[in-house]
């Protein structure tokens, strides 16, 4: 592979970005990869909308937004795993996912079959 991590963090980021916006309907205000031993980290920033501030004012609300944004996600996770799979060339083992309702921010972690970091440095 001859491109730098830098490269294929901003990468992932500007693939997850479009894929929210084109499954998800919106996208996020920021997203920011990371690539660590066999892992990606990407947050993303800014996922809620104002009426799902709003909802998540009660814990019902809440609990409510954070069980339908992580479904929709989950049911794209092929989707996911092939996009990180094209960029890396690195099958995705396992996916974990969960957003903050106090800050709006998503985060998502990738595990993958091998150390990507090393293959990159």
């Amino acid at each position: 592979m001859d491109k730098s991590k830098g490269m294929v963090e901003a990468e992932i980021s500007k693939a997850l970005t479009y894929w929210e916006k084109s499954y998800l309907g919106r996208g996020s205000v920021s997203v920011k990869s990371d690539i660590l031993r066999d892992m990606i980290f990407v947050i993303l920033h800014g996922i809620l909308s104002p009426a799902e501030y709003s909802l998540c004012q009660d814990k019902e609300g809440l609990l409510s937004v954070k069980k339908t944004r992580n479904s929709l996600v989950e049911s794209g996770i092929e989707e996911l795993k092939e996009i990180i799979f094209t960029i890396t060339g690195q099958e995705v083992i396992s996916f974990y996912t969960d957003i903050s309702t106090r800050t709006g921010e998503r985060i998502m972690v990738f595990k993958l079959s091998n150390n990507l970091e090393n293959k990159l440095s």
